[in-house]
């Protein structure tokens, strides 16, 4: 009997069964092998994608730890660099002002004639105590027995400089130091010495002045003065014919302020004065004989 026979047969029903079952169990064997070969390729192939992921991302780590110190570094050259440069800029600024300040000093002190200046005793106020020396005026407070004399400051404590100047171009200098509270200029000879009165030009006084920390020139509705820096020792510049004078901060040589267009007439005397007892005191420099 042939195998096709055999299939419609009872016994040949059991053989096509087993052939099936043996048939099924090599697809199932075939399946699991199919699926092991897939599992085993997905994960050697995720773990080469890992390593590859993980060495990437050490590679990229140490790129970025490398930019960081390329780009710390690169800018640590640039603040030195900057920082020289600037230093180098100061440098030369503090250098060429010094220079232009000088040049300017030199400037003004060859065009006006460095007087000597001395306080004349004759018109101190009271209050006002002069040194020996006739350089240095101090509050002195409490009213002193002085001479009698009609040229003396009654009301406000004033005092005058004993040089009378009536033509050419004069400066003289004056040491205000840590002075607080201070009036400088000059005035008319013939100023009124006897009752109060308010300062200004039209009444005979160019004068500017220290009140309060704030700078002021006494035009005639007073103008507040901006200075970049306080001045130590202040320089006044007269100029009789061309009718001005000037003052200068001569700590940095700067322009403090200048009255001009004027039209001196008559004696004209370096004028000061001090506030109070903590206005400090006021030193005239040495000029020319």
């Amino acid at each position: 009997m042939s195998w096709f026979q055999r299939l419609f047969t009872n016994s040949g029903e059991e053989e096509l069964q087993k052939k099936v079952e043996e048939l099924q169990k090599k697809v199932e064997e075939s399946t699991l092998f199919y699926h092991r070969v897939l599992f085993s390729g997905f994960t050697i192939g995720s773990a080469v994608l890992l390593y590859m992921y993980l060495k990437n991302a050490d590679t990229e780590q140490k790129k970025e730890e490398l930019q960081k110190k390329v780009e710390k570094s690169n800018f640590f050259n640039l603040v030195f660099f900057l920082s020289f440069v600037i230093g180098a800029a100061l440098l030369l600024y503090k250098y060429f002002k010094k220079a232009d300040t000088e040049q300017k000093k030199d400037w003004r002190k060859e065009e006006f004639k460095a007087v000597n200046v001395i306080l004349d005793a004759a018109t101190a106020h009271p209050a006002l105590l002069l040194s020996k020396n006739g350089r240095r005026v101090t509050w002195k407070g409490t009213g002193q027995d002085l001479p009698r004399s009609t040229q003396r400051f009654n009301s406000i404590p004033y005092v005058l400089g004993h040089l009378s100047i009536c033509s050419g171009k004069s400066h003289w200098e004056v040491e205000v130091g840590n002075a607080s509270c201070w009036d400088l200029g000059i005035c008319r000879d013939n100023v009124t010495k006897k009752e109060e009165f308010t300062m200004s030009p039209q009444k005979g006084f160019w004068v500017i002045r220290l009140c309060d920390g704030d700078y002021w020139a006494l035009t005639s509705s007073v103008t507040l003065l901006t200075l970049k820096e306080k001045p130590l020792k202040v320089g006044i510049f007269l100029d009789y014919e061309a009718g001005y004078v000037s003052f200068y901060n001569m700590t940095d040589g700067s322009h403090i302020f200048s009255f001009s267009q004027n039209k001196f007439s008559g004696v004209l005397k370096p004028f000061f004065r001090l506030w109070s007892s903590d206005s400090g005191f006021l030193t005239i420099c040495p000029g020319e004989e």
